[in-house]
């Protein structure tokens, strides 16, 4: 019954929500902080988690920083994940997704209009205007949500970081905020549309400053985020992450 349930609200959801940040972006519609486009993600997620049968304990919210926008990290083992991150992370948050998604009809422009941002990272040109994106997101108030790892991990170990995330926080001297999600590949399995009721562990960690580093500082803070999301994987019983 969960499964049909989900199956169910996944497309109505998609549109119901897409078709609400779509056409406030036609009608024009600004940006302000708890609007459409805070909201219709937010609550795109909550009804496809809620009709998944998953319940998510959330830990850590006191870290993010209240006066300033910040670069979130985080590891990747399924698409629930996307969902997860999105319905528990209070204020402005937009993610930085393959440009693939954008095509998709109705949720491509959904994603645009509200801010989401696209990139090819086969193109260092695209990847790079992708990161400018981010930084007028930050100017804005807006916290971009990146999985470090670049792509979703096959083992569900900790897989090898990209510099993007942090040469980002560096440029725009905001904070980063490692986050560690466990549970969701055993929800739903990468490749798989079938899902299984249960819960989902996100943690949030302490916010790593950035005032005063420069881009040869990008390695070392790479390095204190992976660290941190190790020791967020460790208070969850997480799989060890890989060297």
């Amino acid at each position: 019954m969960g499964q049909l349930r989900y199956l169910l609200t996944l497309p109505v959801a998609t549109v119901h929500h897409s078709m609400r940040a779509a056409l406030a972006g036609l009608r024009g519609e600004r940006f302000q902080p708890g609007g459409v486009y805070d909201d219709a993600p937010r609550a795109w997620s909550r009804s496809i988690l809620k009709a998944a049968g998953v319940r998510v304990d959330v830990s850590g919210l006191e870290h993010l920083p209240s006066d300033q926008a910040c670069v979130i990290v985080s590891n990747h083992n399924s698409f629930m994940d996307v969902w997860v991150l999105a319905a528990a992370l209070p204020g402005s948050v937009r993610f930085i997704a393959k440009q693939e998604l954008f095509r998709i009809p109705l949720l491509g422009r959904a994603m645009r209009a509200s801010g989401q941002i696209s990139i090819d990272r086969s193109q260092l040109r695209s990847a790079m205007g992708a990161y400018d994106d981010a930084i007028a997101r930050l100017r804005e108030g807006i916290s971009p949500v990146i999985f470090a790892e670049g792509t979703r991990s096959r083992t569900g170990a900790l897989q090898s970081f990209k510099k993007g995330p942090f040469v980002l926080a560096i440029a725009a001297q905001v904070p980063v905020v490692p986050v560690y999600i466990a549970g969701s590949r055993e929800v739903l399995p990468p490749g798989s549309m079938r899902v299984r009721p249960g819960t989902i562990s996100l943690r949030i960690g302490q916010p790593i400053p950035t005032a005063g580093l420069t881009h040869d500082d990008r390695d070392r803070l790479s390095a204190r985020a992976r660290a941190a999301m190790e020791s967020l994987a460790a208070s969850v019983d997480a799989i060890p992450a890989e060297d």
